[in-house]
């Protein structure tokens, strides 16, 4: 939704922070956090089937913890998570979810922070 903000450009009282509508903050809540779902959901898979590979095969071998063996689950998680972050994006924007058209006034103000942090905490 941010592709958009150059075409904003208006900034007038119509567009203050104040005005923003529940439909705008309906929309930036589920554009902001539908792709942590599928991000949630992708590195918690990973974290638990690398974490279990790696306990079985190199901690049986090396002798490591199987709380080691979680973590280092949660290093290829991590990593396998930026590398997936593009794909996870391009899929979230195909299911059509509105833009919500947000002002750079409105994009400052402390009540759209408030909802995307919601919408990624309640999305991871």
């Amino acid at each position: 939704w941010l592709e958009n903000l150059s075409s904003i450009g208006q900034i007038g009282p119509k567009y203050a922070p104040e005005n923003l509508t529940r439909k705008q903050l309906v929309q930036l809540f589920l554009v902001s956090g539908i792709p942590f779902v599928g991000f949630g959901f992708l590195d918690n898979a990973i974290m638990i089937v690398a974490g279990d590979v790696i306990d079985n095969s190199i901690g049986v071998f090396l002798g490591i913890s199987t709380l080691a063996a979680a973590g280092l689950g949660n290093l290829i998680s991590d990593v396998a998570g930026i590398g997936a972050g593009g794909f996870i994006e391009a899929s979230s924007k195909r299911l059509g979810l509105q833009d919500p058209n947000l002002s750079l006034k409105q994009l400052a103000s402390r009540k759209v922070k408030l909802v995307q942090l919601l919408a990624t905490t309640v999305g991871i």
